[in-house]
């Protein structure tokens, strides 16, 4: 595996747009998308389990891409691709409408200096591009070990008013129900940390601001 650069800065002029494009995906097969893959063994655990889904990996880093899709090869899923892309910029180029099952943010990086929050993952315009890509009811999957940035996170997409928490308004899920692990959570398991994990439905229909529905 190639050396881990751990932080990228996705705002930087060089990476906001990679020149991608509309990904290929297989008619007849869920897909779903794992934004900050890294070494994607979350996903690698997931097209394992399933090979009727189709598991894309979009990743900043091309060095990690390179090696994730030649592990793919090599381990025979080839239901399983990793994709060169900035994924708060660029998600809305690579999939089509209502077209995914899942999207999972694994552990994204936290940014902690108040100068950097700008560069968090979940943001409102990440937030409705995700809301747009999904089927009806599919699904967002968040997970952090850093407080402050998993509060962040479920603000952007519980204001949103596109998604139901399905463990009830402002709460966080008790567990990863997925069968995959990240290697982050992997770490966080072996050391007892404790982990904030979301999960999420796409509304049939935008929500009021808390979760109610209009009428």
């Amino acid at each position: 595996m190639p050396r881990l650069r751990h932080h990228v800065n996705p705002l930087h002029a060089s990476y906001l747009a990679t020149g991608a494009s509309r990904l290929p995906l297989p008619a007849g097969r869920e897909v779903e998308v794992e934004l900050g893959c890294a070494d994607a063994l979350f996903l690698f655990e997931r097209a394992a389990a399933d090979p009727a889904l189709f598991c894309v990996g979009v990743e900043l880093r091309r060095d990690l891409v390179d090696d994730v899709n030649r592990r793919a090869r090599e381990a025979g899923l080839h239901h399983l691709q990793a994709v060169f892309a900035n994924g708060q910029t660029e998600f809305d180029a690579l999939f089509p409408e209502g077209r995914l099952a899942r999207v999972f943010i694994n552990f994204p990086d936290p940014w902690f200096k108040r100068r950097h929050q700008k560069r968090r993952v979940v943001s409102a315009g990440l937030v409705a591009a995700i809301d747009r890509t999904l089927t009806a009811g599919g699904e967002l999957f968040f997970q952090s070990d850093v407080f402050d940035l998993a509060l962040d996170a479920m603000a952007a997409i519980e204001e949103s008013a596109r998604f139901d928490n399905l463990h009830g308004e402002w709460s966080f899920a008790p567990e990863n129900p997925f069968g995959a692990r990240s290697l982050r959570e992997v770490r966080c398991r072996e050391r007892a940390l404790p982990i904030w994990r979301m999960h999420y439905r796409r509304a049939a229909t935008p929500l009021l601001h808390g979760g109610r529905d209009a009428g």
